[in-house]
């Protein structure tokens, strides 16, 4: 496996020790739907968070948040929309993204309601 899957494995096992840690229920990882690919599905106070894991091994080329462009959350939100009826789910949303820098500290971050459905 390449190193850059390892890096991405390792982060999102890191994101959902957090937030189990933070009291979320983990209900799928890598949850998919045509082309789209949700990280991690989880709830917690009747909200359903849709998060996606950005993982880097440092800030050179930015933070790992500034990874998610436009059209992955395109098809995040085409596969959660997906899900909800699957599930048939009447909870809030947050579409999350957890940001994991695994440096010499490892640094979590999460960012709830990070972008919007439009």
């Amino acid at each position: 496996m390449a190193t850059h899957n390892d890096t991405g494995s390792k982060g999102e096992k890191l994101a959902q020790e957090y937030l189990i840690a933070n009291g979320y229920t983990i209900l799928e990882t890598n949850y998919r739907y045509k082309k789209a690919e949700i990280d991690i599905i989880a709830s917690k106070d009747e909200t359903l968070a849709i998060i996606e894991v950005k993982t880097r091994t440092s800030t050179h080329f930015g933070e790992p948040e500034s990874f998610v462009n436009n059209k992955k959350i395109k098809l995040i939100l085409e596969a959660t929309n997906v899900y909800i009826n699957e599930k048939n789910i009447d909870y809030n949303v947050s579409l999350d993204i957890i940001s994991v820098i695994l440096g010499k500290e490892t640094e979590i971050n999460h960012i709830e309601n990070a972008y919007y459905f439009f």
